[in-house]
């Protein structure tokens, strides 16, 4: 079972927090820190007796605005150690999910948090640390486990309704983008371009984009009979949306709309052979 602690410094985001953390028939402790510096001096004594010692901290749900040290500054922080605890970010904010995955986060869980996905960061973590504690999701109606909370901290009345992002087929020519609580049905003739995020990735349209919880290896072997080539470890592009290849210096780059893409070099003759055929019928 998982001892974990929750950084926010909103105080009714983290009594909510802990709350769900509780119900969790997976996690043995949840405690809550309110700020950085209190998330620090926790921590610091977890790693001080170890990950199996009496104060030791198997996850983190870590806030990434936070006054003082972000979340992102405790992640980097803590990656200078040799068995730092997992982090999962819990955040408003969706822009930040490439350096959460650099820093090597077992999940990105976007606020307002729904029940069922924050079962699945536990059941994240719990898959990367080995444990075996059977799968079940928090019940919400359900008494929680006795979190140790901040002083003051209590359960609170209500949970908000908290979508998560997710991804789905509708049929063969469009997907759907929940964010939320709206779901919206964006043709997939419409995408110029997809770009890797961790374990998600960002839809490019000329209206805007989208951020979906699905890899890109995935998108690239569904998509490939639509024209979608893989292009860089980062990029899945629409052939019929390229402006131009550009060939500089040894490099190779495409434009499309507005944005510029770099080709590897392991993808760029491939990529000028379909391009070639596209081109000449």
């Amino acid at each position: 079972m998982l001892r974990v602690l929750a950084v926010d410094d909103e105080k009714p985001l983290l009594e909510e927090l802990l709350y769900l953390l509780g119900s969790d028939p997976r996690v043995l402790s949840a405690e809550g820190a309110s700020d950085a510096t209190q998330a620090l001096r926790r921590i610091t004594r977890a790693l001080e007796t170890g990950p199996e010692g009496p104060d030791g901290i198997d996850v983190v749900f870590l806030d990434i605005h936070m006054a003082g040290l972000t979340g992102l500054d405790i992640a980097r922080l803590l990656a200078g150690f040799a068995q730092p605890p997992l982090i999962v970010f819990v955040t408003a904010h969706e822009g930040f999910a490439v350096q959460a995955f650099d820093l090597k986060a077992v999940d990105y869980v976007l606020k307002p948090v729904r029940p069922e996905r924050l079962a699945e960061a536990v059941r994240r973590a719990c898959a990367q640390l080995g444990r075996t504690v059977a799968a079940q999701p928090p019940e919400p109606a359900g008494p929680p486990a006795a979190p140790v909370a901040p002083s003051g901290a209590g359960v609170p009345p209500q949970r908000r309704p908290a979508p998560e992002v997710t991804v789905a087929d509708r049929g063969a020519d469009q997907i759907a983008v929940e964010l939320g609580g709206v779901t919206r049905f964006v043709a997939i003739a419409d995408i110029a371009y997809v770009e890797a995020q961790g374990d998600y990735a960002r839809l490019h349209t000329d209206e805007g984009s989208h951020l979906v919880r699905i890899p890109l290896s995935t998108l690239e072997e569904r998509w490939a009979a639509r024209g979608f080539v893989r292009i860089h470890r980062r990029h899945l592009v629409a052939l019929g949306r390229i402006d131009e290849l550009r060939l500089d210096a040894g490099t190779t780059s495409v434009r499309v709309g507005s944005a510029e893409l770099q080709v590897s070099r392991r993808h760029s003759r491939q990529l000028r052979d379909l391009l070639m055929r596209q081109a000449t019928g």
